[in-house]
């Protein structure tokens, strides 16, 4: 089960860095930036964006919004209700994995830039 959870998480990961790096090549090419540093650049700020999304869904507290149809706080008067333990499960696996995603896409971001060395 770990293996088969591990093998999703790369192929995710993956599939993020490689829609990231197709887009930041065809930016950097039309911006005649050097073609590792644009991907480098890429991968930098769509890491930074996954481990801000995971702050913000991990800082979600035990409770949401009650009526989440229409216009909430304007028509319909907003109440709140107390999470149930899966909805706080799945922010929490949620968050996990958007951090660790976010980390990954940085440390490859490092691996690949020209202006930055490892050793």
């Amino acid at each position: 089960m770990v293996v088969a959870a591990a093998c999703r998480f790369f192929k995710l990961v993956a599939a993020i860095a490689g829609v990231t790096a197709a887009g930041s090549l065809l930016l950097g090419l039309l911006l005649d930036a050097p073609p590792e540093r644009a991907v480098a650049v890429g991968l930098y700020l769509v890491g930074c964006a996954l481990l801000l999304g995971g702050f913000f869904v991990g800082n979600r507290g035990p409770f949401r919004v009650a009526n989440e149809e229409g216009l909430v706080g304007l028509r319909v008067p907003r109440g709140l209700r107390v999470a149930s333990g899966e909805e706080q499960s799945e922010s929490y696996n949620l968050t996990g994995l958007l951090v660790v995603a976010g980390i990954v896409l940085l440390a490859l971001g490092a691996v690949l830039d020209s202006n930055a060395r490892l050793l």
